[in-house]
């Protein structure tokens, strides 16, 4: 394993150690005043903060990431890409992209967004389309040449419209998920041999329960 790598395993590694603690930490407090008015409404206050619905967005990198162009150019999702998306959708957790593509191509992150989806459709293969649908407005793009990965604009951007809510990013290269890292998300390069080839979404979902 690469130094990159193993530093994004650490990371991981700590982030599940800190959401398992926080669960076990609520599930002691709620046995200790099993089913009672009372026992809730004298928990702490961070206790029910925490068993309460969280925040996390976890955005990706698109290609090679989520989508692999062929050598006929046509494009599809990697393997396990559609499965994975569901169970993030079934945890209630957002996603979006953060993606090179021209600037070129708009005045603003929706014209972008628009052509970017064309590109992606007028090439596509498979059963089902691209979920466009489950990254709403949050396909960040650069505005300038000068925003382009690994610059850190569009991690910022990113970071300060996320309304507090934790933070993940994964990709296929070291290079952005460092980057990543050093702006404060949760950092995982995907499809390294001997780990989960996605950052399992039951971590995202305890993530989400962290206090900020």
């Amino acid at each position: 394993m690469n130094r990159s790598a193993s530093r994004g395993l650490v990371r991981t590694s700590l982030a599940l150690g800190a959401a398992l603690a926080s669960t076990v930490l609520v599930t002691t407090a709620s046995a200790a005043a099993p089913g009672t008015a009372a026992g809730a409404a004298g928990a702490p206050a961070a206790a029910r903060t925490v068993t309460e619905r969280g925040c996390a967005v976890a955005y990706f990198d698109l290609g090679e990431t989520l989508v692999h162009t062929a050598d006929d150019e046509s494009t599809s999702y990697r393997p396990g890409v559609a499965a994975y998306l569901r169970a993030l959708r079934e945890r209630h957790i957002k996603v979006g992209l953060i993606t090179n593509v021209p600037s070129a191509w708009g005045a603003t992150d929706a014209e972008r967004a628009a052509v970017l989806k064309k590109e992606v459709d007028a090439s596509w293969k498979g059963d089902a389309p691209f979920a466009w649908g489950d990254f709403g407005d949050r396909i960040l793009t650069p505005r300038t040449e000068a925003e382009r990965k690994p610059a850190p604009a569009l991690w910022e951007r990113a970071r300060a419209g996320s309304g507090g809510c934790h933070l993940v990013y994964q990709a296929e290269t070291a290079e952005e998920t460092d980057a990543a890292a050093s702006l404060g998300f949760l950092a995982y390069q995907v499809g390294q041999p001997s780990r989960p080839a996605f950052l399992p979404a039951r971590l995202i979902e305890l993530l989400a329960h962290l206090p900020r």
